[in-house]
């Protein structure tokens, strides 16, 4: 029999090669591993024999001893674990990590079963599926694998991200819902679930470009069979495509464009000429929702990648896995039908479908806000600086209340114009929400610089390291620019809050 696992037996192990030690009343024999050890041995063999928790949680979160389970000989005679072990798809416990309508304690009118289902299954999903290759893909700067990308097919991932619509009906969501009953709630949970892998180049390198380009070919493409081909290409994994209006010479400037679309001599093709860049999923995608200067004005074209279509990889300030790009067109030739919309009316096809994409990054950034919450809670209660925990002193408690704050906001208001959503058509949200969403993502990216200059602080110099407790914070503060810049940055975004808030100023108010 077995003799128990006693606080006496482990202090007799504590040479080097027979190391012991006890983290949160269970006992973990080091003895192979201190040699792996990422901070050297020294520090192991400092707590060889003894109680080390304390030590361990003021350096690590307790994933750690989850990945290391296998060194676990057991918990010590007559005692139990103390610390929560998350599995996946579970709630987090810290207090503000989850949004309130996910609390058992509160309540919300805009979420059903259904968006809880949902919710689970997604989380599930990114834990198992998406997280382990995001890691990689961010450290290696490669671009998503055709195996994660047809899982994402086959579970409809890729068919919901484009938002509600008839391209989901018919279709079994994550195995939990049928798609006629998807509406903009499912779409902000798959919006802010999606992120919770916290690699922000990946992020964007998840199939990014195709939500924002293939919504136009579905609500703008004047040929029934193309759109369906296309639609059915993308969304079965066998094709991507990305957005590709942004230029060198024009960025929120829609209209400094120099790409060019010409007709050809027999009226039946466009000859496209010219270059985009920061184009996202640029590198691997097969067709491009470009922007074009036309005769008379703007027009968006459907183009497929061919020889005379040349894309090369820009370098970012996060990973390339997000294929950032630059794309030349040099007189590539395009069937006709391939226009989105009216010719030369370009700007409401582009405009239209800007809403989707802003609040698409609202809701990623907002949940970003929250995780690095999270992070800031953890480690403050964690952290032990001067003989106690860091969630002691006034100044951090200041701090995080402040971060507490925005991100509720920040929710409450992204819940407020998703319920508008719910209950207008494509056309209405165009007209009626390009101004509140265009000012809900300003706020957004506003409160994360906030948000992300405080959690620095508070990490202190690991605030500013690529690994270990303080990566979370240290991605986000070296990215979150992304979302106050893609899609229209902030400025623009203010000022056109502003211009559509004129147009119905009554006139007797004057």
């Amino acid at each position: 029999m077995k003799a128990p696992l006693t606080r006496d037996e482990v202090a007799r192990h504590t040479s080097e090669d027979d190391l012991w030690v006890i983290v949160d009343h269970k006992i973990y024999d080091l003895s192979d591993f201190v040699e792996a050890h990422p901070g050297g041995s020294v520090v192991l063999t400092q707590v060889a024999g003894q109680d080390a928790t304390t030590a361990f949680y003021n350096l690590h979160r307790h994933e750690v001893l989850q990945q290391y389970a296998s060194l676990c000989l057991g918990a010590v005679d007559g005692e139990k674990s103390e610390v929560i072990d998350p599995q996946p798809g579970d709630l987090s416990k810290v207090p503000y990590a989850e949004p309130l309508w996910l609390a058992p304690q509160f309540k919300s009118p805009y979420y059903s079963e259904s968006h809880r289902k949902l919710q689970k299954a997604i989380r599930v999903f990114v834990e198992e599926h998406i997280t382990p290759e995001a890691m990689q893909k961010e450290k290696d700067g490669t671009f998503i694998s055709q195996e994660l990308i047809d899982k994402m097919a086959e579970t409809n991932i890729l068919a919901m991200r484009l938002g509600p619509g008839k391209h989901l009906h018919g279709r079994k969501l994550l195995g939990v819902m049928d798609g006629k009953d998807f509406d903009y709630f499912h779409d902000l949970v798959m919006g802010q679930e999606l992120t919770r892998h916290n690699q922000r180049g990946f992020q964007d390198g998840n199939m990014a470009g195709m939500t924002i380009s293939l919504t136009a070919v579905q609500q703008w493409c004047n040929d029934e069979a193309l759109k369906q081909r296309i639609t059915e290409e993308v969304l079965s994994g066998k094709k991507k495509m990305s957005l590709a209006v942004t230029e060198a010479f024009a960025g929120s400037d829609v209209a400094g464009i120099r790409t060019t679309a010409e007709l050809s001599e027999d009226g039946q093709h466009w000859l496209i000429n010219g270059t985009k860049k920061w184009i996202t999923n640029g590198m691997f995608s097969d067709y491009f929702v470009t922007g074009c200067k036309t005769k008379k004005g703007f027009s968006v074209i459907l183009v497929p990648r061919t020889e005379d279509v040349e894309t090369k990889l820009i370098k970012t300030s996060y990973s390339t896995a997000a294929a950032t790009t630059y794309i030349e067109f040099n007189n590539v030739k395009v069937p006709r039908n391939h226009l989105l919309g009216e010719e030369d009316k370009g700007f409401t096809v582009i405009m239209s479908n800007f809403n989707h994409e802003r609040w698409m990054m609202a809701c990623a950034v907002i949940r970003w806000s929250r995780t690095v919450l999270e992070e800031c809670l953890k480690w403050s209660h964690q952290r032990i600086v001067f003989g106690k925990p860091l969630i002691t002193q006034p100044v951090i408690r200041q701090k995080i209340a402040r971060m507490i704050s925005l991100v509720e906001s920040n929710q409450a208001w992204l819940e407020q114009i998703t319920h508008q959503m719910n209950h207008m058509t494509y056309h209405q949200q165009s007209t009626l929400l390009s101004g509140p969403i265009a000012l809900l993502k300003t706020f957004a990216t506003r409160s994360a610089h906030e948000i992300a200059d405080d959690a620095t602080n508070i990490f202190g110099g690991r605030g500013l390291t690529q690994s270990g407790m303080g990566r979370v914070v240290e991605m986000f503060a070296r990215t979150y620019k992304f979302d106050a810049i893609l899609g229209g940055a902030e400025e623009v975004l203010a000022d056109l809050g502003v211009r559509q808030a004129m147009k119905y100023m009554p006139k007797a108010m004057l």
